[in-house]
């Protein structure tokens, strides 16, 4: 079976879109993700919304390589939600034919917080992309099992989704039976890297491993065999592995390339 690989944001944060396009295009991936919207205000992005001509280059970028945009990020459902503040962003995630945005859960009223995604879910329904939900363990919804209580009770939206990324299944209180037991159509793609795995963790630690500090699969020591094996055959990955310090002695194309020879071994292993 033939995998799916999409270059992630954070494994490519020096490039424009454009430019992150041809770097995936060189280095064996099919799609790649991009960050529109920052995490923070004031925080790294790629700067597209609101710009024509790079919205242009990027779109005529996709048609020469034959790579596509997989996700873009980032919608954060905070106390003061408005499932409209992100219009541009559906906007430019349709003109990209995109497939999914990355949604965190950061209102700590859960019944609250599941209301907003219920209505982003039917925002985000004429736009084609499905809303995944990411759970980490420094926000209000912390596991695979939160992030499932958050989607039933929202209804189970026909583009809801949960984004499993293996350093917050590495760090958070989820096994591999919680991961088992998500149901398949609300796995859309999930995400690839590797830490040293634990529960531990300070909040600073969690945030700053995350942004800057990630390894390549197999030089942590999260269950990837185990976790892989967990998820769907057929879910595309996304490799997204951000080393702040490895990547001074690496350019993007090389730091791409290994970020994908690693991964395709817990990705690819015999089931």
């Amino acid at each position: 079976m033939t995998r799916i690989y999409s270059l992630a944001y954070l494994g490519a944060h020096r490039c424009t879109p454009a430019e992150a396009l041809r770097v995936g295009a060189a280095q064996g991936y099919a799609y790649v993700g991009l960050r529109l919207w920052p995490n923070a205000p004031g925080a790294p992005q790629q700067h597209l919304l609101g710009d024509a001509e790079a919205l242009r280059e990027t779109v005529a970028v996709q048609r020469d390589t034959g790579v596509g945009v997989f996700d873009l990020e980032i919608i954060r459902i905070n106390e003061g939600f408005d499932p409209h503040t992100w219009d541009a962003l559906y906007d430019a995630g349709a003109a990209l034919n995109a497939k999914a945005i990355l949604v965190a859960g950061d209102d700590p009223d859960e019944a609250r917080l599941t209301d907003s995604y219920a209505r982003l879910c039917e925002v985000m329904k004429p736009y084609g992309m499905t809303a995944d939900l990411e759970f980490m363990p420094w926000t209000a919804v912390s596991s695979a099992n939160a992030a499932l209580r958050v989607i039933r009770n929202a209804g189970q939206p026909a583009n809801a989704g949960i984004l499993v990324d293996a350093l917050h299944f590495g760090r958070s209180h989820t096994t591999l039976d919680d991961i088992r037991a998500i149901p398949r159509e609300l796995l859309h793609y999930a995400q690839i890297c590797d830490a040293q795995a634990g529960t531990h963790f300070s909040h600073e630690q969690l945030i700053h491993t995350a942004r800057c500090e990630r390894l390549l699969p197999g030089d942590g020591t999260i269950d990837l065999h185990g976790l892989f094996a967990a998820l769907p055959a057929d879910l595309p990955i996304s490799v997204e592995v951000i080393n702040l310090e490895r990547e001074k002695t690496a350019d993007v194309n090389a730091w791409a390339a290994q970020c994908l020879a690693a991964s395709r071994p817990f990705v690819e292993a015999t089931r």
